[in-house]
């Protein structure tokens, strides 16, 4: 089967992605996003280890904008509050991927303790719809058709397999002119939405 890591993952979002607020989970994540490509439109958690879907909702639900939380299994577990609210709110436009290597990469490799089915989880915490892919075309194909229609929270579960190259250096932005940057960048972007 083929497979993706976590960086061929989030290159796979953001080449799917142009001016969409996307949330990214604390740790390697943020990481590897700020080094891919760092947008305006990309809020990068640089602690609060579970909370990236909270501030996602609350960008979708204050802005009407399609947004996107990058997020880890063991953050979504850690903290499943996210998967229940967003799952409660059938018109939210969110697309809450999860980014499953089964561990804590950023804080030392360790393996997450509980191994639920994450689709299942999302399902029973009400979104209507769930997906699982294992490739980054697959993940890049199927966001395009998301973002396209996104109207209601859409739970993507992506497992992650295979060596990962190295990790970026930290997020160096001062974190308050991070938070305005990309506040800036969702109130512009709603405007235009009118």
């Amino acid at each position: 089967m083929a497979s993706m890591n976590k960086t061929e993952a989030i290159q796979a979002i953001l080449d799917a992605t142009s001016v969409q607020p996307i949330v990214f989970t604390t740790g390697f994540s943020s990481r590897i996003a700020s080094g891919l490509d760092d947008r305006p439109n990309h809020f990068y958690m640089t602690g609060s280890m579970g909370l990236a879907s909270s501030v996602g909702i609350g960008v979708a639900q204050a802005s009407g904008l399609a947004t996107l939380v990058v997020d880890g299994d063991g953050a979504v577990l850690m903290n499943p509050v996210g998967l229940i609210t967003a799952g409660a709110h059938e018109s939210l436009p969110l697309a809450h991927i999860v980014l499953d290597d089964g561990q804590y990469a950023s804080t030392g490799g360790q393996a997450v303790p509980s191994r639920p089915d994450l689709g299942a989880l999302a399902r029973d915490c009400g979104y209507l719809e769930v997906h699982r892919v294992h490739t980054a075309g697959e993940l890049s194909e199927l966001l395009c058709g998301v973002l396209a229609r996104c109207s209601s929270p859409v739970f993507i579960h992506c497992v992650l397999r295979g060596a990962e190259p190295p990790v970026p250096p930290r997020v160096e932005a001062d974190l308050g002119d991070h938070a305005a940057r990309f506040g800036a960048k969702v109130r512009e972007l709603a405007k235009e939405r009118g």
